[in-house]
């Protein structure tokens, strides 16, 4: 394993120093290294290492959403309430029911199985939004009309709402069926997601304020909750729905609210974790790719997802109709929304381990989609920004 870890990191900030100074994000040289060392190609990640690796991720995801919390001023969401609401189902369902549509056509599968794919291919990936939205925010780009803000909040419901119809779609393969309880579960996973993170967050501040105890120290308590809010959710799972990621969201949100100066400080403690945290994340993402099966479904598969991308763009226009966002800044908004990465390298493989006859070709596409996306949102974020706000 150390071995493993000390290859990754080498070969991993190498690459991304050296794709950085080439004006290429360095994220996608994360992924690249998790594919050339991954055990599809060299083979040099660790098993012990890819065991886990569903569970690093999940961390890493934990410590971008704690930092998206802490930049997320309350004030700035609620001035861009509507747009962000609709862009978080609108997109994604558009995406879903052009998968819906195409899938059968092109790989003839079923329609059950066909929005299974759409699931796992529609959710877009707060790890390579998120940390170019806090970049934007604590840099004053498009503070005005508050796109960031909107963006980043609204990817993070997004993911939400996929993974429930996931679940949901799944249920009606194994014969559980899909009832209207299922769809009420959304809006109940996301409101007592942010609730139960509501009194996380006030109850640390309490904590803290009543106890003194240095800032590494909060950090981890912090995460300790965070951690144990991410199995809540799974343990309720059956019972309740109740997303905790956004619980976690929520938390850093309160603490931003309700004690300013110590968010301020504990934003620097994240950042800083989240040098290691996005290298093992992409990486890991980048190892889940098995390059042998992109040979199977070719062309194909590549219209497929252009074609969703297509529709998912069409949603965030619909999304942001009568707002005052110029056409600069709604192109913005779409490019913002095209990254996939983590959730599929999540979900991919779940069809395929349930035994569903398109699982393959599911997984085949998602991971397609990763690395489809991913370079063309987070290059086009990180190089149209500075055109389309004024600092």
């Amino acid at each position: 394993m150390l071995f493993s870890l000390s290859l990754i990191m080498i070969i991993g900030f190498t690459l991304s120093g050296l794709f950085n100074r080439i004006k290429i994000p360095g994220i996608i040289a994360m992924i690249l290294t998790g594919v050339i060392l991954g055990p599809y190609v060299l083979n040099y990640i660790s098993e012990d290492i890819l065991n886990i690796s569903p569970d690093l991720r999940e961390i890493a995801l934990i410590v971008i959403l704690l930092k998206a919390g802490l930049t997320l001023d309350l004030e700035d969401l609620k001035k861009v309430g509507r747009p962000a609401l609709l862009l978080s189902f609108i997109p994604a369902s558009l995406e879903i029911l052009a998968i819906i549509i195409i899938a059968p056509i092109l790989f003839n599968i079923p329609l059950l199985e066909a929005a299974i794919l759409g699931t796992v291919v529609a959710a877009v990936s707060p790890a390579v939004i998120v940390p170019r939205m806090i970049f934007l925010i604590q840099h004053g780009y498009g503070k005005e009309k508050r796109i960031p803000q909107m963006i980043l909040a609204a990817a993070s419901v997004d993911d939400v709402y996929v993974i429930i119809l996931f679940t949901s779609f799944l249920s009606m393969y194994k014969g559980q069926g899909f009832n209207f309880l299922s769809l009420i579960s959304v809006p109940i996973s996301i409101v007592l997601g942010l609730l139960l993170g509501l009194i996380c967050g006030l109850f640390l501040i309490w904590f803290f304020k009543k106890i003194h105890i240095r800032d590494t120290i909060k950090v981890m308590i912090i995460l300790s909750v965070s951690f144990l809010l991410v199995t809540l959710e799974d343990l309720l799972t059956g019972y309740i729905q109740i997303s905790g990621l956004l619980a976690v969201m929520s938390l850093g949100i309160t603490i931003l609210k309700f004690y300013e100066i110590l968010a301020k400080r504990l934003m620097s403690k994240f950042s800083k974790i989240w040098v290691g945290a996005e290298l093992l994340l992409f990486v890991l993402v980048g190892a889940a790719v098995n390059i042998t099966y992109f040979g199977n479904t070719g062309l194909s598969s590549v219209f497929l997802v252009i074609s969703a991308l297509f529709f998912r763009i069409i949603g965030v226009s619909l999304s942001l109709i009568k707002t005052d966002l110029n056409k600069k800044e709604k192109a913005f908004c779409s490019v913002s929304y095209i990254p996939k990465a983590t959730v599929q390298a999540a979900i991919g493989a779940v069809p395929l381990t349930m035994g569903i006859p398109s699982g393959n070709l599911i997984l085949t596409i998602a991971v397609l989609s990763v690395v489809i996306t991913a370079p063309i949102g987070s290059i086009g974020i990180d190089r149209s920004f500075k055109k389309v706000f004024k600092e």
